[in-house]
């Protein structure tokens, strides 16, 4: 079982970036695929970024292609996304999420573990 916490989140203006971080606790971390989702006020859960056991193999909603990098170190039980260029539109919690089967999904329901998601404000 593994426990997800993100953080980094906060308000920034047009054009600014951030760093999120979901710092994993508990055994096996390098063996799951780990993805990135937002979710907008009234809107569902999405995708924005994933990445497979060993970060061979990303996946990228079209909407932020160019401007968001997902990296994993599984030495320190860690997952990144760096956003840059952030937009008004990017603004959503962000949740981080653990699949099992090791490869890259786009959907919510084959992750198995999720964080309790951190606030992304993009406003001037």
């Amino acid at each position: 079982q593994l426990q997800l916490v993100e953080s980094g989140g906060g308000l920034v203006q047009p054009g600014g970036s951030l760093r999120l971080s979901c710092a994993a606790s508990g055994r096996l971390f390098s063996t799951y695929a780990m993805g990135w989702f937002r979710q907008a006020p009234g809107k569902k859960r999405d995708i924005v970024a994933g990445i497979s056991w060993n970060g061979g193999t990303t996946y990228y909603t079209d909407s932020v292609k160019g401007r968001f990098t997902i990296s994993r170190d599984n030495a320190k039980n860690t997952a990144y996304l760096q956003m840059n260029s952030l937009k008004p539109g990017d603004t959503a919690v962000y949740y981080c999420a653990a699949d099992y089967t090791s490869s890259v999904s786009a959907q919510s329901y084959d992750y198995d573990y999720w964080g309790q998601g951190t606030q992304v404000t993009v406003s001037s």
